[in-house]
């Protein structure tokens, strides 16, 4: 195996010697652990853990690695993936009116701050085509309406599946995407919304807040499921307000914690950072990398 990084993500049954067991396997196997990070979930007895290990020197292929990991997995129940760094993902981003989220998510692409190709821009309005242009990426134009949804859909479908798009980032786009669409892509599809919700709902989220008078408002990303803004939570944060701040000052903040929060999700996913249990989202911090 070339040089390189390979990070496997496991859950399993929380059991005495899962340490042991699995940094044997791979010592055995002539690769040097970078980093090791675990968590326990107590209340459920579930054990997680994200293993990376360098690949340098060893002389296995990847065929051969995962077919005696398995040997190590099946007896002791694990739910397991791995990535073995030799490529980037593929991104598509989805958006409809609002620019300030893809203008960051672009900006840091570009920079390399976030390791990805973003393949292309998708939206329902064509607002947004001069962005695409400016950074030279593919943009498509695909209008939807109640009566054309389903064939909209279907549309967006086959241009993600024809650039074998790993991950689709929805950032701010304004449509509620239909149960089977997501079910395409499941775990692959993260989503950002300001913390309001659902309290705060509507066009007009943050005259809301501000007539009730908020001190906190914040962002949530999330990986989309069928239940609406209810999908596993990825990163989260949110900064206190006072009276003083007007719906403008509001809007403001909020949308830039929002792309701090969208870019945080983003890459903790492309670093393959998360594993998903149920309906939460276990988030490794970055070990070095």
């Amino acid at each position: 195996m070339k040089a390189q990084i390979v990070t496997f993500l496991i859950q399993c049954p929380d059991q005495k010697g899962l340490v042991a067991k699995i940094t044997n396997f791979f010592y055995k196997k002539g690769f040097n652990i970078v980093s090791c990070q675990q968590y326990v979930n107590a209340i459920e007895d579930t054990y997680f853990m994200r293993i990376r290990l360098n690949a340098a020197g060893t002389n296995i292929s990847k065929q051969e690695l995962e077919t005696h990991f398995l040997e190590l997995a099946t007896p002791l129940q694990f739910n397991w993936s791995v990535n073995y760094g030799d490529k980037k993902q593929n991104v598509a981003i989805m958006v409809s009116h609002t620019s300030h989220n893809l203008y960051d998510l672009l900006e840091r692409f570009k920079e390399g701050r976030l390791d990805g190709n973003v393949k292309m821009i998708l939206s329902n309005h064509d607002k947004l085509r001069p962005i695409a242009t400016m950074f030279g990426i593919p943009f498509y134009y695909l209008p939807v309406t109640k009566e054309t949804k389903k064939q909209q859909e279907a549309e967006v479908i086959e241009l993600l599946n024809a650039n074998a798009i790993d991950l689709v980032v929805m950032a701010r786009y304004m449509q509620i995407l239909s149960s089977e669409f997501i079910g395409q892509f499941p775990e692959r599809i993260i989503n950002i919304h300001h913390s309001f919700l659902p309290a705060f709902q509507g066009a007009n989220p943050y005259k809301k807040a501000y007539e009730r008078g908020v001190k906190l408002i914040g962002a949530t990303a999330h990986y989309a499921t069928a239940d609406l803004d209810e999908g596993p939570i990825i990163v989260q944060d949110v900064k206190p307000v006072t009276h003083e701040s007007t719906p403008t000052t509001l809007k403001r903040i909020g949308a830039d914690i929002e792309k701090l929060v969208l870019a945080m999700a983003v890459k903790c996913h492309l670093n393959n950072q998360i594993i998903v249990a149920g309906n939460r989202a276990i988030v490794f911090p970055e070990a070095g990398e």
